[in-house]
């Protein structure tokens, strides 16, 4: 037991996601009695893949998840864009000395679950949350959706996602998302050592990022997507996957080998974006982390990032504070690295997703010639890592 500040809490997370199983890892680790509730059956992942960066590589490391994340992900050297037609470049973003973890959420997922199992977290499937309720012995309780109510707990972790029913965040949605599928990474010369992107202004955006194997698979796989406006995906769907895949390949002729592995508009899954955050990630009885506390639109890569971080602060803030008072040290600790993020986020997206004429030209000729020199390039770089502002403010540990 490492917790220094009063006797171990109860507590309760809800999602078995990237943010819960990060916290619930952690906070065992205090001492603290966990338990976990998932809305599955059985926890299981939700999403195709994503990039871990170095400052999220250190929590898995710090949870024991991260030699067996590595074991599956593929290491991305850098991120490139490109012009679909002139084919220069609008996008090129290298790691330096580090890497960007590039890996299918089913992997991540088995890693944060080995974890998990490995302190024998208490994990309850099949427990829908529809909200909490205060009790007279100063504790909470969780609602489900059959109305039966949990145990008392300290502190309830909302960590259920975008789609939370106990976090007060009212998100803007964003104009632009996308659809993804996972595919056998064919044998091409594409490089599997960088994400890599086309364009045609900011109308059309198709990616692809090598993500190693899934979990009991030797065969590379990449994640493939394809942005989308938000209200587009019946539009695609009633086009048919023909007139799509043209409309793909007259943007990147190379990529026949991976769209031809799509034969299913079902394949193709839509995600939907939205910005928001909560000035007060917390209230009594209950702190939220992850996307219930701030979502944004991928762009910049950080999204699991920002999951896995909000677990390590808020477990740093319970280390070193009692709960009165650890609440508000994590909503302090995570401000500065959450606003400046989302704050770039808000900034960069419209350039590569959205219907504006002007902005492609902008980030074209003025913005990517300036971002290749120096300070701007080792800025993105600081960028790209999570590192760009400490992660977890006055509480990052050193070393």
């Amino acid at each position: 037991m490492t917790r220094r500040q009063g006797k171990p809490l109860r507590i309760a997370i809800t999602g078995a996601g990237i943010g819960g199983l990060t916290a619930a890892a952690l906070l065992s680790d205090q001492g603290h009695e966990v338990t976990l509730f998932d809305q599955f059956d059985r926890p299981r992942p939700v999403g195709s893949g994503l990039v871990i960066q170095p400052v999220g590589r250190r929590v898995l490391d710090a949870i024991g998840a991260g030699e067996m994340a590595r074991a599956h992900g593929q290491k991305i050297q850098r991120m490139l864009g490109r012009d679909a037609f002139s084919g220069r470049r609008v996008l090129d973003v290298s790691y330096g000395k580090s890497y960007g973890l590039a890996i299918h959420r089913g992997a991540l997922f088995n890693s944060l679950l080995d974890a998990v199992q490995r302190r024998h977290v208490p994990v309850c499937p099949d427990h829908k949350v529809t909200g909490h309720m205060m009790t007279d012995r100063a504790g909470t309780r969780l609602v489900f959706a059959d109305r039966s109510l949990s145990a008392t707990f300290d502190l309830i972790v909302d960590a259920s996602g975008a789609h939370s029913t106990l976090s007060p965040l009212k998100a803007r949605p964003l104009p632009y998302g996308a659809i993804w599928t996972t595919v056998d990474w064919p044998d091409t010369g594409l490089p599997q050592t960088e994400l890599s992107q086309r364009y045609r202004r900011a109308d059309r955006m198709i990616g692809i990022i090598p993500i190693g194997t899934l979990p009991g698979e030797n065969r590379p796989k990449a994640a493939l997507f394809w942005s989308l406006p938000r209200n587009g995906y019946d539009s695609w769907r009633s086009a048919g996957l023909a007139a799509w895949k043209d409309d793909a390949l007259s943007l990147w002729p190379a990529l026949v080998p991976f769209l031809d592995q799509i034969t299913d508009p079902d394949q193709m899954i839509m995600a939907r974006y939205s910005h928001g955050t909560l000035r007060r990630p917390y209230g009594a009885g209950i702190v939220h982390i992850g996307d219930a506390a701030h979502r944004a639109s991928p762009q910049l890569g950080q999204g699991a990032n920002m999951a896995l971080l909000d677990a390590w602060a808020l477990a740093q803030a319970l280390r070193h504070f009692p709960l009165e008072k650890a609440l508000p040290a994590y909503a302090r600790a995570r401000r500065a690295h959450v606003f400046a993020y989302q704050w770039m986020s808000a900034a960069f997206t419209p350039q590569y997703q959205s219907d504006s004429r002007i902005l492609p030209v902008v980030r074209d000729r003025i913005l990517f010639p300036l971002s290749i020199l120096p300070p701007a390039k080792q800025l993105l770089t600081l960028l790209v890592k999570g590192t760009l502002l400490p992660p977890l403010g006055y509480l990052t540990p050193t070393g």
